[in-house]
């Protein structure tokens, strides 16, 4: 790789910026300042610092996002906040997208990365990868309604996978859990029974539980064990 993509695709820099900056002996590949934007590195061998600082390098980025209400799960739109404004420069030069979608009102955990593959087979149904949501609804729910969920329901002419519906003792709340994610289904499954969801949110995805300590809008990186997680749910290799 040459030293200044490395260099840009790590810090908030553009090629242009980072060749400058080489150019000007800010950076070292293995202790020895290099003045050539083309120097050839090899990511995870050659120890390189720039401004002072190491150059960590990694294939791809994992993240974990407390969506808050308002933002569209986009990485682009020029009428409504988006998501991938809530990462500085350096991430979304990256190219970070969402794994999945939360509606706009929807708040809660989104997986954001850069890993085109493990996002896309996290998605496919035929991984059952699961994702549990805490609800708020208008009214009590009806007794069949645990039962509606666990048949498989039908709505508008799709017809969902069996999930998991677990009602608080007042039925006006609780949690549920799927496997999909067909455009707005929880909402439409409560439709379906003749309700309305008041508030929802995603507490997990594949396992990997939302950060209680991350407030709305706040994001760190995945742990090596949950993106271990992650990948083992989607069934890809871990990147070297």
């Amino acid at each position: 790789m040459r030293l200044d993509k490395l260099i840009s695709d790590s810090a908030a820099l553009t090629r242009k910026e980072a060749a400058a900056s080489i150019r000007a002996g800010q950076a070292a590949i293995n202790g020895t300042t290099v003045r050539e934007p083309d120097r050839k590195v090899e990511p995870g061998t050659d120890s390189v610092v720039f401004r002072g600082a190491p150059i960590v390098w990694r294939r791809f980025v994992y993240a974990m996002l407390h969506k808050p209400a308002g933002y569209v799960s986009a990485t682009d739109d020029r009428s409504l906040p988006y998501v991938l404004e809530l990462f500085p420069p350096e991430y979304r030069k990256r190219g970070l997208f969402p794994v999945g979608r939360l509606d706009r009102d929807t708040t809660g955990l989104l997986i954001m990365t850069d890993d085109g593959q493990t996002a896309h087979r996290a998605l496919s149904p035929r991984r059952h990868v699961t994702k549990v949501y805490s609800f708020t609804c208008l009214s009590p729910l009806p007794p069949e309604a645990e039962k509606a969920f666990a048949d498989g329901m039908t709505i508008g002419d799709e017809v969902c996978l069996p999930a998991i519906l677990t009602p608080a003792p007042d039925r006006l709340s609780g949690t549920v859990t799927l496997t999909e994610g067909k455009y707005h289904q929880i909402k439409r499954m409560f439709e379906r029974l003749g309700n309305k969801i008041v508030s929802l949110k995603r507490e997990s995805f594949a396992g990997i539980p939302l950060d209680p300590s991350l407030a709305p809008g706040e994001w760190r990186e995945l742990t090596s064990e949950e993106t271990e997680t992650l990948l083992t749910a989607a069934g890809t290799d871990k990147p070297e």
